[in-house]
């Protein structure tokens, strides 16, 4: 069945992936998806909590969504599943709206995501201006962190707020229920998880004096066997170190915080049922705000980490339609299960590069071992510190690490370097997420990206003129004639006002770019007031695409005509 051509064939990457697979890019699709499925459990679990949510609606959503993202998607190692960028808005949403209508939102903007990839706007996305996606992501990291202090602090406040200045309040209100042990432990976290990538040998620390001789040293005295274990210990996710070694201190020493068992009750230890949340025509307009932002930030992170993981794999570059149809098939399904939100994870896709991915493989590889974590180990799960979580999240599960190295924040130390626009709508967006929310950044950050677009285009139109007689005069258009710039053809209208009658009025259009509508509407206009005077209107030098438009109107007809 042979598609329009302007909509997108469903071809998921797995297909041609297969293709000519070997028993060798096996093993290492399953090696890869082993690791990512233990580190995607603490990251699950910690978005999910730090969303307002239970800790099995983040795993249900890594599972599910996450299957169906590597089954259905455009890219052959990108990991979906609950992310960090997603904690703001579902907060929100969530004590706005309450949870079953962030199911129906989530279900809508799956819709929303499929036809965007089925209508072939995969690559609109990515008209979205740097400034504004620096903005809200910079304006996200901080609320996550802010929103994450009660639990690193341990502070007795029975539901966070979902606005910034009531999170503040309510911080400093209940400052005075301080607990030194989840600090202890979230401190510990925070620093073990920087640390732990560079305790051991690489290129750039094998240079350092002290440390070329500490592995000398290893050599010398416990022999090579020793060093090739700490390269192998190396490799271990620096969040599974942190939980494991985290909650056994904790769980030892019965430190006096707060669990998953203590405050949710442990993890069901089964997938979870199917269930239709009640749904009116209603609410879906009531929930229209939530669902584009759902749609519009899972729309851009899926596609900017298919991006990173195009350049890290060296695999064939992703398809971004298909990708948008996977997102969007995953978020419509798993609100039936009670999950949240799910797009692209840089953290998860960049483990799953790392570790030796060839193949959407991998991403099923890791959905398989979430489910067997779930239905073996869930009882384990319920002695691990909210504390850890608490860190972890603060970190956006490593994405604002991922983010800081990427280097968003330096965007604030290097604007000098941008424009008056880029500044306004870095910072404007950043502000408006922070103070406001994430739908009002987005929407006030494009529309006033679009405005400054057209100030900015309407400023690189001029109308020279170019010499003048008695009965004639000589005007060069330069750019684009459009709706933004048609107040600079009124000094021609002038001219033609104050000038004797039969003027002879030319327009050389030679560097006249594209002309639409509302240009040729002043155009008209202009035509209208020459011939009344008894004068005559040329244009001359006319490009393709302005000739055309003025030959479907019929304008130039009339100009001949007359």
């Amino acid at each position: 069945m042979n598609l329009p051509t302007y909509l997108a064939p469903f071809r998921p990457r797995i297909v041609p992936a297969l293709k000519n697979y070997t028993r060798e890019r096996f093993g290492k699709d399953v090696g890869a998806g082993l690791t990512v499925g233990i580190v995607a459990l603490p990251l699950a679990m910690a978005f999910a909590i730090a969303s307002g949510l239970l800790p099995q609606a983040g795993i249900w959503t890594a599972i599910i969504a996450g299957g169906l993202i590597s089954l259905l998607g455009g890219s052959a190692v990108q990991i979906g599943g609950p992310a960090g960028a997603f904690i703001v808005i579902v907060y929100g949403i969530v004590g706005r709206y309450g949870l079953p209508n962030l199911l129906i939102s989530t279900a809508c903007a799956g819709v929303l995501l499929f036809l965007l990839g089925f209508l072939k706007m995969g690559t609109l996305v990515r008209y979205v201006p740097v400034s504004i996606v620096v903005g809200f992501t910079n304006g996200i990291a901080v609320l996550i962190a802010l929103s994450q202090l009660k639990d690193l602090l341990g502070l007795q406040i029975g539901k966070m707020p979902a606005d910034f200045f009531s999170q503040i309040k309510a911080i400093s209100l209940n400052i005075d229920s301080l607990n030194a042990h989840a600090l202890g432990l979230g401190l510990l976290c925070f620093i073990g998880l920087i640390l732990w990538p560079k305790l051991f040998v690489s290129r750039s620390m094998t240079a350092n004096g002290f440390t070329a001789r500490l592995i000398s040293r290893i050599q010398a005295v416990e022999g090579v066997q020793l060093l090739r274990a700490t390269r192998a210990v190396s490799r271990v996710p620096g969040p599974i170190v942190a939980l494991t070694t985290l909650t056994a201190f904790s769980w030892l020493l019965t430190l006096p915080v707060e669990t998953i068992c203590s405050r949710f009750g442990g993890i069901p230890q089964a997938l979870p049922d199917f269930a239709l949340p009640a749904f009116s025509w209603d609410t879906v307009r009531l929930l229209l705000p939530p669902t584009l932002t759902i749609a519009m930030l899972g729309a851009v992170e899926s596609l900017l980490c298919a991006r990173v993981a195009d350049q890290l794999s060296g695999l064939p570059k992703h398809d971004p339609n298909q990708e948008l149809m996977a997102q969007g098939v995953a978020n419509f399904i798993v609100p039936f299960f009670g999950g949240m939100p799910a797009t692209g994870t840089i953290a998860r896709t960049v483990t799953n590069v790392r570790s030796g991915a060839s193949s959407p493989i991998a991403g099923l590889v890791h959905a398989l071992m979430l489910v067997v974590i779930v239905l073996a180990a869930a009882p384990l799960a319920m002695h691990v510190p909210l504390a850890v979580l608490a860190v972890l999240a603060v970190l956006a599960g490593i994405l604002l690490h991922v983010a800081w190295n990427m280097g968003e924040w330096r965007e604030f130390a290097q604007m000098r370097q941008y424009s008056n626009h880029y500044r306004l709508l870095m910072l404007g967006t950043f502000f408006l997420t922070v103070v406001f929310d994430l739908t009002v950044a987005l929407q006030v950050g494009l529309l006033l990206a679009c405005v400054l677009f057209v100030r900015r285009m309407s400023s690189l139109f001029q109308v020279v003129e170019t010499a003048r007689t008695d009965d004639s005069v000589n005007f060069q258009l330069y750019g684009s004639l459009f709706f933004g710039a048609v107040a600079k053809i009124d000094p021609v209208l002038s001219v033609v006002e104050s000038a004797p009658q039969g003027l002879l009025v030319r327009l050389d259009a030679q560097s006249l770019q594209s002309l639409d509508a509302s240009g040729l509407d002043v155009l008209g206009q202009l035509h209208k007031a020459v011939t009344l005077r008894g004068g005559r209107l040329v244009i001359s030098g006319l490009n393709a695409q302005p000739r055309a438009v003025m030959e479907r109107s019929g304008f130039l007809a009339k100009m001949e005509a007359a």
